[in-house]
């Protein structure tokens, strides 16, 4: 008997101590095939929509356009305006109008809001001769400017100057 245990300690010793077959596991360079393909799809679909995010929801008014200003004391005064894409219907505004002593000032940013509605943020800085004898007049802050000829011009809607008198400043696209 004493025998018997002996073996059966050392087959036990020896089955537990024996190298083990190991289980091949599927090749690790399909698993890496797998992975990158997943990441590829997600990459192609993330590029898709970040270029979709960009799209304008409206007119695109990049570019150099005419910018004009009327006022019934006045003749209408021509010049220029840039708009610069920054985003997603939104543009960086510079421009001015210049005629001898005469000039109007845009600077700032400009979202269009919707097909008749664009909102600037910065100033518009005129100094006209025959309005408050040529004193500097800023407008600062949020405006609206307005299309009602379906987007061909866009009026600036705060009128009013500093002399109490209206102002026609237009944007044309």
């Amino acid at each position: 008997m004493k025998n018997l245990i002996t073996a059966i300690a050392i087959t036990t010793l020896v089955v537990s101590c024996s190298k083990k077959d190991t289980q091949s596991t599927p090749n690790q360079s399909d698993s890496t095939k797998i992975v990158d393909s997943i990441n590829a799809a997600r990459t192609k679909i993330n590029d898709s929509i970040k270029a979709k995010n960009s799209e304008n929801n409206f007119k695109d008014f990049s570019g150099d356009h005419k910018f004009t200003y009327q006022s019934q004391n006045s003749s209408t005064k021509t010049g220029s305006v840039n708009f610069k894409k920054m985003g997603r219907d939104d543009y960086d505004v510079s421009g001015s109008i210049k005629s001898g002593e005469n000039s109007v000032i845009i600077k700032g940013s400009a979202i269009v809001v919707s097909p008749k509605h664009m909102n600037f943020t910065g100033e518009i800085t005129q100094r006209i001769s025959s309005d408050n004898n040529g004193k500097p007049y800023t407008r600062k802050g949020t405006k609206t400017f307005m299309s009602k000829d379906g987007g061909k011009t866009w009026r600036l809607q705060a009128m009013v100057n500093g002399s109490g008198f209206v102002d026609y400043i237009d944007i044309h696209f």
